[in-house]
Parts: structure tokens; sequence; C-alpha cells
């Protein structure tokens, strides 16, 4: 049934999906905020715990919450719908679809990353088979920054800045009392969020001595030799290695080392549940490097859902991606995704737009050669790429 605007009347449902970060919920509100005042929205639900929630009925109204409450839920870090893991085949999308129907959503709004926006595309393929107007958006969320077509992820900012944060205060730590200490970051396929460590770097000789990412092939007996001649130079080396640095046949490092490793319902290997990797390359520094003190730490979700480190840029591209995707499905558009375009560094500016779910869906985009510098290091360019992003970071001095 169809309204005076050309819009079909229904309702519309809205989702959160992977990994949370510290600023999906902006996008979120802006969604129900963008939907308001449109007489062709029956009703605003939300997914729990994503779309194995809308199969199982288990929605929520949104459209009653007042702008208090929707203010704090922007701010909060995590999904606040809940999230899932779920990969949805195309069973499983029939019934995503059948539950679409049933309660008539005309406007299907997923947030999340490459996953979720195929889950969109292969939903609204079926809309579109069964003469279903069913107007599904992918609004894009992840700390890993591997979405295609956009110069960087919601999400990623905000994790960035953890991590740069992260290094600088453990930088400090390793100043005091030299030794070896390695950070295992996020990061599976693409080093993004692993190379924001090099902000940490204020000083001439500040960590992270060495950055280990997954566009590069690691080699063990190379990484002892890096090690041994950062302890020779600096008196201590402060380390950041994605745990999904691989070798050069493209192995994981991780499942190599650690053969029981659990895989998700993507049929990856979790590799963020363990401190396996951590323990060791603490093990080959000590096995290689006399003498000098080693410790490991796994990030892990400490990366994802903290509070009071968000970047003001993160959480203005988030409910501004949020928006735009209730803008396009009221103003006619049947499906898409957001993509952020950077318009300039200094001053910084971006602007979100359109592009089609075929762009990103079940895509990745991996760190370009020009960010990297040989096999251990990322370059100057990246680092400005990043650093408007991040914001300002604190402070430190040192004495000597």
């Amino acid at each position: 049934m169809g309204s005076i605007s050309g819009n079909p009347l229904g309702k519309a449902v809205i989702g959160q999906s992977g990994g949370p970060t510290a600023v999906i919920n902006q996008s979120l509100v802006a969604v129900i905020k963008g939907l308001r005042g449109h007489s062709e929205i029956s009703g605003i639900l939300g997914m729990r715990h994503g779309v194995r929630g809308l199969v199982n009925d288990q929605l929520i109204p949104l459209e009653g919450l007042h702008d208090g409450h929707l203010s704090t839920i922007a701010a909060t870090p995590s999904a606040a719908l809940g999230s899932t893991r779920d990969k949805p085949d195309a069973d499983y999308c029939n019934r995503i679809f059948a539950a679409c129907e049933r309660p008539r959503i005309h406007y299907f709004f997923y947030i999340g990353g490459n996953d979720s926006s195929d889950t969109c595309r292969i939903v609204n393929e079926m809309a579109h088979e069964a003469n279903y107007e069913l107007r599904c958006f992918h609004i894009p969320k992840t700390i890993d920054n591997d979405l295609p077509q956009s110069d960087h992820t919601p999400g990623y900012p905000s994790a960035a800045k953890f991590v740069a944060q992260a290094f600088m205060g453990d930088n400090l730590d390793n100043r005091a009392i030299p030794g070896v200490k390695i950070n295992i970051v996020m990061g599976r396929n693409a080093g993004w969020l692993t190379a924001a460590a090099a902000l940490a770097r204020k000083f001439e000789g500040d960590g992270p001595h060495l950055i280990y990412l997954p566009e590069v092939p690691f080699s063990e007996e190379q990484f002892a030799q890096d090690v041994d001649e950062m302890v020779t130079r600096h008196g201590r080396c402060l380390i950041a290695a994605s745990e999904g640095i691989r070798d050069a046949s493209g192995t994981l490092l991780a499942s190599k080392i650690q053969k029981s490793l659990e895989t998700d319902a993507h049929g990856n290997v979790q590799l963020s549940g363990t401190g396996a990797l951590g323990d060791y390359l603490a093990a080959l520094v000590k096995a290689n490097v006399p003498k000098v003190r080693v410790r490991a730490d796994t990030f892990g979700y400490l990366q994802r859902s903290f509070c009071g480190v968000t970047s003001e840029i993160d959480e203005f591209e988030a409910r501004s991606c949020g928006y735009a995707a209730a803008h396009l499905a009221m103003s006619g558009d049947l499906d898409g995704s957001l993509a952020i375009r950077r318009l300039s560094s200094k001053p910084y500016e971006s602007m979100v737009e359109r592009i089609e779910l075929t762009d990103v869906a079940a895509l990745t985009r991996t760190m370009p050669a020009e960010f990297l510098n040989g096999h251990r290091d990322v370059s100057r360019e990246f680092v400005n790429y990043l650093r408007p992003l991040v914001g300002k970071l604190p402070v430190v001095g040192y004495l000597y």
C-alpha cells in the first residue's frame, strides 16, 4: 500500500551486526531521528541481536523514545540493540525476508561491516524477485577500517585513538622500566588499527619501534633480528603486531602455533580470544635476545567498546551516515550503502555519499603500499592520513 508521497506505507526495522564500536549507537539514533515525522513510517522497530532477533520475532519499539534518552544511547559505546555474528545463507535470508513481509516492514536498515552489507544485498535481491518493495540500506561500521570505497569507516577513528593512547602509555612504562613489550592489536586481514600505534610517537626514540601488519609477510627470524637491533639502539623495544600477521605463504601465524583455534559463523579463525600469539612472539625474543625483560599483552575486545576516548569526527560521521540512510530511504532510493569521502585534510572536511551494495558487500580493503614503510613500519603518508581523524592526543613531557 503506497502513500501520497510515493513511498510505501509500512514499518522500519533497524539492526546492528558484528563487532560493536564506540560510535555505532550514533548511527542507530540518527536513523531513528531521521525517520521521525514521516507519515509513511507506521512504526520503528529494533532487532534484538541483529537478524537473529528479526527472524525470532524479538523486536522492540523505538519510535517513542524521548530525545534525552536517545542522546544518552548515542553517546554510549557498544551495540544498544545487541549484535550478532550470524552469517545468513540463502535459507536464512529467506527467513529474514519473510519476517519483514509479515508485519509489513518496508524499510530495512542494517548497521555493520562487509558481511552485514552482503546480508542487505541478498535480502534486497529477494525482495525484488518477489516484487515486494523493501528499501534496504547498509550503514557502515567497523574498527578494522577495511570496507572498500570509503576513505575510512565509522568506528575506526575512535578505535585508532584508543590504540594510539594505549601505546603512548605503554611507551612511557617501557621507557621507565626498559625491556621488550609486545602488544597484539586487532586486524585479521588489514593492519589499519595496528598501524594507528604509530601516532604514539612524540619524540625521537619513542615506541612503537616495530609495527607488523598482515599486508607484509612476517618472518620469525627477521623479527628476532629486528628486536635485537632495537634493543641495541634504544635499550628497549615496544612492538605493535597485528593478530593477523602471516608468513610468506599467507598462513596465519596464530593458526600455526595453536591448531585448536575456534572458528566463527563466517569460518574465520577466532584470534582475539587467546594470548597465544603474544606469548609465542615473547618466547621468540627470549630465545634470541639475551638478558632482556619481555612481556606481551593482547588488547582484544578492549579496542571496541571503551568509554571516554572517542573521536569527535567519528561521532559526527557515524551520525551523518545514519541520517543519510534515513534520508535516502525516504527520498525514494531502494537500496544502497554509505561511504565517507574526504574533501580536505587541512582543515578536515568530509561528505557522505551513497554507493551500491555490491561495491562493499563481502569485500575487504587492505592498507595500500604507500602507507607501508618496509616490513616493520608505516609511512609518513599514513600518519598524515590518520592524524586528523583521531584529533588531539595527550601531551607528554620528559626529564631526560
